[in-house]
């Protein structure tokens, strides 16, 4: 086939790209892939993703139809089990959703009501007196996950965002001993950091840093680490980095490529206190986090180990093949496809995919997003995006390495497995199953599993 001419509409390009998104859509939560089948990892030195399933979420509880708005809804659901979560407010709320019509809308406007109920001060008691801080504590965190919920499907706002950075503050100041707050220095700008102690005397202990992904909340550093290092006597850190949090939302900050640069910092700062042991400080990442704590350690030497949850040696292979393939190392030529022969086909639903996958990369797109326009500059987050693949920095790890796979991973097919064989340090790789429920990204189904899985590797490592 003869290729189009530079200034003539390319329709391969243009309907490769929409039939990509289209695929993606429907997944947007687990990263805009198409759905993976359960397989064992392949042999040492293969990457190759697995076949096709026909159900997203095998084994699974179907809440919605759509598997994106199911995964983030499992995520919620199973978030109970640490007590980030109700499973009766959910499942209301799951009906409720179902009842109006599924959509951005409905699912946002119902976790919001859901988050602006628990937010509010609890009733109180029998004899009049204002309820027990344990009670508004657990209430804020709930809060503060249905917040999060009704983030996702809102685009380039702050203002869910400060409700649930509110309710997690709550939580956070609630706690016993209270989180304690601070700022550290991060280029012109500091990053927010939540340092969690055991309640017990001051002494040195072991310190793990939790790295959230690209769409996650402070919250499920709770219910992804936190909870779980408390509960074994040890420090956890909680922290937004660029493309995070307050950083993306109030500062407009987008993802950096030198994650490095973000987790010296905490290091420093966490190396400065008397309750942390500084040979014992291991570093966490969820979802997208994976990639940016294998940069982090990859130059980063006194992180004493890390785990990847799931190994992420390219977040930028989780966007569909299609729509990579029209982004070139021609900017103008790239920008021209995309405004000339992607955009004006996009359908709201996949508008919406489109700002919601790239806001995150790019202050501009970001911006245009919040102003509910779709970028016209695909090939700039892109870069950062293409950016942030690790393969030839693995090796240069030092630190123990954990490596978390999951079966009918849809997020980073075949790439947990890539990360694993590139190590040279001390490491292991495990596959969470399906035959327990902790199958799809990040286990949302069983948080308990998968902090069992990490911890307990941890606490070898760190004993050691």
């Amino acid at each position: 086939m003869t290729a189009p001419s530079p200034h003539q509409p390319s329709e391969l390009s243009r309907r490769a790209a929409l039939t990509g998104l289209a695929v993606g859509a429907g997944s947007l939560a687990l990263g805009g892939g198409a759905p993976a089948a359960a397989a064992e990892p392949p042999p040492s030195g293969s990457a190759e993703p697995s076949a096709a399933a026909p159900d997203p979420t095998p084994g699974a509880m179907r809440l919605f139809a759509d598997p994106g708005f199911n995964f983030a809804g499992l995520l919620a659901l199973g978030a109970a089990g640490m007590r980030a979560s109700e499973v009766g407010e959910v499942l209301t709320a799951v009906n409720a959703i179902n009842a109006t019509g599924l959509s951005e809308q409905s699912f946002s406007d119902t976790f919001r009501s859901w988050g602006d109920q628990l937010a509010a001060p609890p009733a109180a008691g029998r004899a009049g007196h204002e309820s027990p801080s344990q009670t508004r504590r657990f209430r804020s965190l709930r809060a503060a996950q249905y917040y999060a919920q009704a983030l996702f499907y809102v685009l380039g706002t702050d203002r869910v965002y400060q409700a649930g950075r509110t309710a997690w503050d709550t939580f956070a100041g609630l706690c016993s001993p209270a989180a304690v707050r601070a700022k550290v220095p991060y280029g012109r700008t500091h990053l927010p950091v939540w340092f969690f102690r055991p309640d017990g005397p001051e002494t040195a202990r072991p310190t793990v840093i939790l790295t959230n992904g690209s769409d996650g909340q402070n919250l499920d550093m709770w219910t992804y680490g936190v909870s779980a290092a408390l509960d074994r006597g040890w420090n956890a850190l909680v922290y937004d980095g660029p493309g995070q949090g307050q950083l993306l939302f109030v500062e407009e900050m987008p993802f950096t490529t030198k994650w490095e640069e973000v987790v010296g910092p905490i290091v420093d700062w966490l190396d400065g206190r008397k309750d942390v042991d500084s040979a014992r400080i291991a570093l966490t990442g969820l979802s997208m986090g994976g990639n940016l704590v294998a940069r982090a350690a990859a130059f980063e030497h006194r992180l004493a180990a890390v785990v990847c949850q799931p190994g992420c040696v390219s977040p930028w292979l989780g966007f569909d093949k299609e729509l990579r393939d029209i982004v070139t190392a021609d900017k103008e030529e790239t920008n021209r496809i995309w405004n000339e022969d992607v955009v004006p086909e996009l359908t709201p639903q996949l508008a919406f995919t489109v700002k919601k996958r790239f806001e995150i990369f790019d202050r501009q797109a970001l911006l245009q997003a919040r102003a509910g326009k779709v970028l016209t500059d695909v090939w700039t987050p892109a870069q950062v995006a293409t950016g942030l693949d690790v393969t030839k920095v693995v090796p240069r790890i030092k630190a123990p390495v954990l490596v978390l796979d999951y079966d009918f991973e849809t997020f980073y097919p075949g790439q947990p497995r890539q990360m694993y064989d590139l190590l040279t340090s001390r490491k292991e790789y495990v596959k969470m199953k399906e035959a327990t429920g902790a199958q799809l990204h990040c286990s949302p189904m069983a948080p308990q599993q998968h902090c069992e899985v990490v911890f307990d590797w941890l606490a070898d490592v760190l004993r050691s």
